[in-house]
C-alpha cells in the first residue's frame, strides 16, 4: 500500500506502473531531482493536486 508519507522516487522504483498516474495527475516525477527525498503528500501540495484522489489512482493500479 502507498502512503502519503513515502517518498516519490522509493514509489516509482518500487512500482513502475505508477508512473502512469503521477503524469495523468500532471506529475513529471520520474524527471524531478526533488523526488528523491520529497513525500507524495508535500508534492501533491506544492502542485495543488487532489492528494486523496492521487493516492486511490496510485493504491488501484498497484493492486491490478
Amino acid at each position: 500500500m502507498i502512503t502519503r508519507d513515502m517518498i516519490i522516487e522509493d514509489i516509482i522504483r518500487t512500482y513502475p506502473q505508477t508512473v502512469d498516474v503521477f503524469r495523468k495527475f500532471g506529475l513529471e516525477c520520474m524527471h524531478c531531482q526533488i523526488a528523491s527525498y520529497e513525500a507524495i503528500e508535500g508534492g501533491a501540495e506544492v502542485h495543488h493536486v487532489d492528494l486523496d484522489a492521487l493516492m486511490e489512482e496510485l493504491n488501484r493500479v498497484i493492486q491490478d
